[in-house]
C-alpha cells in the first residue's frame, strides 16, 4: 500500500508541476497556476503522513519507508531548483521570456553553483536521513532497517562533496581570482 502512495505522490509532483505550467501560461491564468505549484509540497506531506500511518499500524521500518523519506528529502533539497527551472523554461518557450542562461562550464560562478548544490544535496539527506530515523524510533522496533539505504546515500553525498569542491581548485577559478592587466608594449 505504502509504495502505491509513494508512486503516486510521484507522479502526482511531476503532474501538478505541469498542470501549474499549462494554466500559468499556455491558459493564461497565473493565479490559479500559482495555486496548483503551491500544491506540489502537499505531495510530500501525503508521502509522510502515509509512511506515519503504515509505521503506526505496526509496520516495520523497510526500504519503502526510507524511500519516502528519500524522495521528501530530496523534494526539501531540491523542489524549489527544480519549480524555478521549469519555471524559466515554461516561460521562455510559451511566454516569450528570454532563454534561461546556461549555466558556466568553469570559473567561479560554476565553482559556486557546484558548492550552491552539494549544499542543497546535505539539505536533502539531513532532511531524509532524520526522516529515516524519526520513523524508527516511531516504529518503537528501531531504525536500523529504515537506515539501510542510508549507507549508500552518505557514499553518494561524499563523492558529490569532492567533485563539487573540486570546481572551486579549478585553474580556470583561480584565474578569474587574479586581476586583469594589460600588456604593455
Amino acid at each position: 500500500m505504502l509504495l502505491a502512495v509513494i508512486a503516486a505522490c510521484e507522479i502526482g509532483f511531476w503532474v501538478l508541476l505541469a498542470a501549474g505550467m499549462a494554466t500559468r501560461y499556455l491558459f493564461r491564468l497565473p493565479r490559479v497556476g500559482m495555486v496548483l505549484l503551491m500544491m506540489v509540497p502537499l505531495v510530500d506531506v501525503v508521502m509522510l503522513v502515509a509512511s506515519v500511518i503504515d509505521i503506526h499500524r505496526g509496520g516495520e521500518p523497510s526500504f519503502k519507508h526510507s524511500l519516502a523519506a528519500i524522495f521528501i528529502g530530496v523534494s526539501v533539497g531540491f523542489g524549489h531548483q527544480t519549480l524555478k527551472w521549469a519555471d524559466g523554461w515554461a516561460a521562455y518557450r510559451f511566454a516569450g521570456a528570454p532563454r534561461p542562461v546556461k549555466p558556466p562550464k568553469r570559473g567561479r560562478e560554476r565553482a559556486r553553483r557546484e558548492r550552491a548544490g552539494w549544499f542543497r544535496h546535505l539539505l536533502a539527506y539531513v532532511v531524509g536521513v532524520g526522516i529515516m530515523i524519526a520513523l524508527g524510533l516511531l516504529s518503537g522496533k528501531g531504525y536500523d532497517a529504515a537506515l539501510g539505504p542510508a549507507w549508500g546515500w552518505t557514499v553518494v553525498l561524499v563523492i558529490d562533496a569532492i567533485v563539487s569542491f573540486s570546481y572551486s581548485f579549478d585553474g580556470d577559478s583561480a584565474d578569474d581570482a587574479a586581476p586583469k592587466t594589460k600588456q604593455v608594449a
